[in-house]
């Protein structure tokens, strides 16, 4: 249940200089730093195993990050436009953001080579309703010609696409990575695995919402857009008979495993108060002020998010996406 209290949005505002932000991934994924919020000590994620207990119980997100930024042409005019397909409503009808927005008209025709969109519902707030058509599959098509979106504090190229992908990514799905999993490499898995530690899998499709700032003077007031999820039935069955504590990698983790199991989509939204059922240990990265994510972590770990985010700043740890991570204990 979430406590019937409304906080201020400002009470999770903090001074970010931009230069904090990580414009680009570290190598290898577990050299990032990793700060243990239980006692502000100094780590490398790769010392994430020795950081837990055997019988804990590490949970992901599986979720693949879709190629969803395409780039075409509006017919027959010809002017340039740019659709972020955030998911499907049904086979072909999507919601997109489509920029410019303006002059974007019910019944517009946008070309993107081999998909045709045409606009069924008009863009409100820059979001529209786009009904595809491709030449043959459609999430093939759109994996073919489509970029995956970076948030959009990265303002440097991505290389190699395959590094805003965690090595649990399965399921294309997610307009956005589950950044915390990122950390994670295969080493990581083993040496938890060797200490008696089970990594299972959820899946939880992130969307933009997760970048949005809160723009509401009372956090109650923000809307939290629904996202799709589903929990497999073994892992299910791992966290009944976990005999150690649940470590959530990431909000979307948190989100899933806090939200009605026998649901398929949730919006949400764990503001200060909120009684958490499930998770006992979250892994995250840094998030950026008067965001939804921030009011998670707050309401997960209390006040001391903030001497933690202090601590983060002088130590100069990297934050969003591309940065380090953090390891915080429920309040």
């Amino acid at each position: 249940m979430v406590k019937n209290e409304w906080v201020w949005t400002r009470d999770f505002d903090y001074e970010l200089d931009p230069r904090h932000i990580a414009q680009v991934p570290i190598e290898p994924r577990d050299s990032s730093r990793l700060l243990d919020a239980r006692d502000l000590s100094d780590h490398r994620f790769a010392d994430l195993p020795d950081l837990l207990e055997p019988g804990d119980l590490v949970v992901v997100n599986r979720s693949r990050v879709r190629a969803a930024r395409l780039r075409g042409a509006k017919s027959p005019t010809g002017g340039k436009v740019e659709a972020l397909l955030l998911g499907p409503l049904t086979d072909d009808r999507w919601r997109a953001m489509v920029r410019p927005a303006r002059r974007v008209r019910v019944a517009t025709v946008l070309d993107f080579g081999p998909i045709t969109a045409i606009v069924d519902e008009a863009p409100r707030e820059g979001v529209a309703v786009l009904h595809l058509k491709a030449e043959g599959d459609l999430e093939e098509a759109i994996a073919a010609i489509g970029t995956v979106p970076l948030p959009p504090y990265i303002t440097t190229d991505l290389p190699n696409p395959e590094r805003y992908q965690t090595i649990f990514a399965r399921e294309v799905g997610s307009a956005a990575a589950p950044t915390a999993g990122l950390h994670f490499t295969e080493g990581v898995v083993t040496e938890l695995a060797r200490r008696g530690i089970e990594t299972v899998s959820l899946e939880l499709r992130v969307g933009l919402d997760t970048f949005r700032p809160i723009g509401t003077e009372r956090v109650e007031d923000h809307e939290i857009h629904t996202e799709e999820f589903s929990i497999p039935e073994s892992t299910r069955e791992a966290i009944a008979s976990c005999r150690g504590r649940v470590v959530a990698v990431g909000t979307t983790v948190v989100r899933a495993l806090e939200s009605n199991p026998e649901q398929t989509s949730t919006n949400l939204f764990i503001t200060p108060g909120f009684r958490f059922q499930t998770v006992d240990l979250l892994v995250t990265n840094f998030h950026l002020p008067r965001t939804s994510l921030l009011v998670l972590l707050a309401a997960f770990m209390g006040p001391r998010w903030r001497e933690t985010y202090e601590v983060a700043i002088e130590r100069n740890y990297r934050f969003a996406s591309f940065g380090d991570a953090m390891l915080a204990e429920r309040l």
